[in-house]
């Protein structure tokens, strides 16, 4: 009789990079916004400046605007305002109150007849010229070289950003070092409580990674995972009243929310996981903390029978972190979901390879998309290159392996909607290649 193998499962070093995003301190909300933009660009402006020379020469002169002389030909350095009249505002809930006809909800806010705008720290200007309208991101650092007019506007020959940050040495693993697999397992938008889903499909896709089920090759692949990161949205959004009448439902005799089965049922679902591989659970837009990036950990006393295993841990969003040596950051997607909104990029990979190049992992907040008010950092500035960069709750799968100037080397990843797509990502740690894996079934 034939022995039967026994699989063990992988394991790789590990690391928590993500102490910028936990609020050590009572949190204030009485700061302004403005400050966040003078912080980022006080923190960014010495890279533009590095990045408009290695551009445009070492002699190119970078000045502030106050400086700027008519016809001049120079660089300045400032953040970007897309200014945009289909931009939600105040004006609808106005309009509401008044009875008036809003304007209808849209995917996207742009138009041909946006203007884009140059700030500094102490004065503003409108930049015309050479300007890739359709991918103008606001809140992005940018230099621009060219010379104002005398309209008052800039004209602007070419325009740079801050790209790549430099790229730690790698430390791998031996395991890695000696070529062998190992992999990390993306998975999101789990939509647990969904009014037309069932956790059927999931449910298979946890066997497989424990090992309950699949083919021999099938196991032996998954035991290669050394640590599954779900990356946003457990809970679905049909979790979330928005009935305002139902408000206080909570105080109601025998009335629960949906929410309280929809945490239970992910529970369950952990511990079965980290009974077996240590997992990563990010929050996403409509799991239960708070709404403005950085998110905050889930609560262990909602988990309180997977937080009872050393192997799972609730993280922030967006979360950076460590495996087998390679640097992983991303975030649950609220970042692309919203630049795609307020921009005129198409395709979403594109909008993860232009926030690596802005060098900044959430331009939009806090103008469209909300977040701490900081006064003394802004932690979205990407200090370091990851390896794998990713962002989660995309329509579909995409990737692409990009390179940097400096022998930067980065795999960005779309994770898509396990909801919707029944897909993970599995990526290996040896080479940064990453495939999909999708659960199809048919119940007839």
């Amino acid at each position: 009789m034939k022995e039967e193998k026994i699989l063990e499962r992988s394991i790789c070093s590990y690391e928590n990079n993500s102490q910028r995003y936990v609020f050590k301190s009572k949190r204030k909300f009485d700061l302004q916004y403005s400050q966040i933009y003078a912080v980022r660009l006080m923190s960014m402006r010495k890279r533009l400046e590095c990045a408009s020379k290695a551009k445009w020469g070492e002699n190119v002169s970078v000045k502030q605007l106050v400086n700027v002389k008519i016809d001049e030909k120079c660089v300045i350095i400032g953040t970007l305002f897309r200014k945009m009249e289909l931009q939600p505002s105040i004006i609808k809930e106005i309009a509401l109150e008044e009875g008036v006809l809003p304007l209808p909800p849209s995917s996207k806010y742009i138009s041909a007849d946006d203007e884009l705008i140059l700030e500094e720290q102490q004065q503003r200007i409108t930049l015309t010229g050479n300007l890739d309208l359709q991918h103008a991101v606001t809140g992005t650092i940018i230099a621009v070289y060219g010379c104002e007019s005398k309209a008052g506007k800039f004209n602007v020959d070419e325009f740079s950003f801050a790209c790549l940050p430099k790229q730690s040495n790698v430390n791998i693993d031996q395991s890695l070092a000696n070529n062998e697999d190992r992999y990390v397992l993306f998975i999101s938008g789990l939509g647990i409580g969904s009014k037309y889903g069932d956790l059927f499909n999931l449910q298979l896709l946890v066997d497989l990674i424990t090992g309950n089920l699949g083919s021999s090759q099938e196991q032996e692949m998954f035991s290669l995972v050394s640590r599954v990161i779900i990356a946003g949205d457990a809970l679905s959004s049909n979790t979330q009243d928005k009935d305002s009448t139902k408000v206080a439902k909570y105080l109601s005799r025998n009335t629960q929310a949906k929410s309280v089965d929809a945490i239970k049922s992910l529970d369950d679902i952990l511990v079965q996981l980290g009974s077996s591989v240590h997992v990563d659970i990010m929050p996403g837009e409509y799991d239960p903390t708070n709404q403005f990036l950085p998110q905050q950990p889930l609560h262990k006393c909602m988990l309180p029978k997977a937080h009872s295993y050393s192997t799972v841990q609730s993280v922030t969003n967006p979360y950076d972190c460590t495996v087998g040596g390679m640097r992983i950051h991303g975030t649950s997607g609220q970042n692309i979901n919203n630049i795609y909104q307020f921009s005129g990029y198409e395709n979403r990979l594109e909008i993860l390879e232009s926030t690596l190049n802005f060098s900044h992992l959430s331009p939009t907040s806090p103008d469209t998309l909300s977040c701490y008010p900081y006064f003394t950092e802004d932690p979205f500035i990407l200090q370091d290159c990851p390896h794998v960069y990713f962002a989660g709750n995309q329509p579909e799968f995409a990737t692409k392996q990009i390179q940097g100037t400096d022998g930067q080397s980065v795999s960005i990843i779309c994770i898509p909607t396990f909801e919707t797509t029944n897909t993970c990502v599995m990526v290996n740690l040896r080479d940064l290649s990453c495939r999909p894996h999708t659960i199809q079934t048919k119940l007839e």
